[in-house]
């Protein structure tokens, strides 16, 4: 099940939305060309991600690998992946929090997701690259904020074939279950949290964290409207289009 999109108007343009998937595909194509000029896979990642064992012994040396490994990917799939839900996702949350807290909210999600992998794994040598932290945050604060909005999903088999391709369900569904998967993950019977595969736990602090922001940096901004959903059926027609005047 992959959301591929949502049906909740904004009132402004995302400008720092757009930023952070400029930044973040720039870097990445920033990591490939010094990786195939100067073989940088060698200390570009070790170098530039946060490495737990690291960070806890030189707080202040390491502490930058905090924003520097939140903006770089192991890989274009990788990469594909965040820049999805943070485009779907992103705008939505800018629009309700301001552009200025939306920076300040991403940063500390980002940071939270950091602590959370630092603090549960701290002797881990293994680099953590990657934005999906920042942007668990950016999902709790969604779900917070528009726990009834339309989102369209892609369905995979075995469902492709009972319900087609495309179905749409509220957000709190799809969220909700992307978050069940990460703590299945990181504490079900199979726990990846030692494989060094996903950083679960950073995912896992990033949504907790975002949870814990978003209502206090909204400051009483005015709530926005978007297409209900009601019981298991979708609404019939948006009550907004395109962009609002």
């Amino acid at each position: 099940m992959l959301p591929i999109g949502d049906k909740n108007p904004t009132r402004t343009t995302p400008f720092v939305n757009y930023c952070l998937l400029a930044l973040n595909i720039a870097v990445y194509v920033f990591e490939r060309r010094i990786d195939a000029a100067q073989g940088g896979s060698s200390w570009l990642v070790p170098g530039y991600g946060l490495v737990p064992s690291r960070i806890m012994n030189d707080v202040p040396g390491e502490a930058f690998t905090i924003f520097s490994s939140m903006f770089m990917h192991g890989g274009w799939l990788h990469l594909a992946g965040n820049m999805l839900f943070l485009y779907i996702f992103g705008d939505n949350v800018e629009d309700a929090l301001g552009h200025f807290r939306y920076v300040l909210f991403y940063l500390l999600s980002g940071i939270g997701a950091a602590a959370a992998q630092v603090l549960t794994n701290p002797a881990s040598p293994t680099p953590m690259v990657g934005a999906s932290g920042a942007i668990a945050g950016v999902l709790a604060a969604y779900v917070v904020l528009y726990p009834s909005a339309p989102i369209t999903v892609l369905l995979l088999p075995p469902l492709l074939f009972f319900l087609g391709p495309f179905i749409m369900l509220p957000a709190w569904f799809v969220i909700g279950a992307w978050f069940g998967i990460q703590l299945w993950t990181g504490f079900g019977p199979v726990s990846d949290l030692e494989t060094g595969g996903v950083a679960i736990m950073a995912h896992v602090g990033g949504f907790l964290t975002g949870l814990l922001l978003v209502r206090p940096l909204r400051g009483g901004r005015p709530r926005e409207d978007h297409d209900r959903w009601r019981g298991w059926r979708p609404p019939e027609r948006a009550t907004a289009r395109g962009r609002w005047s």
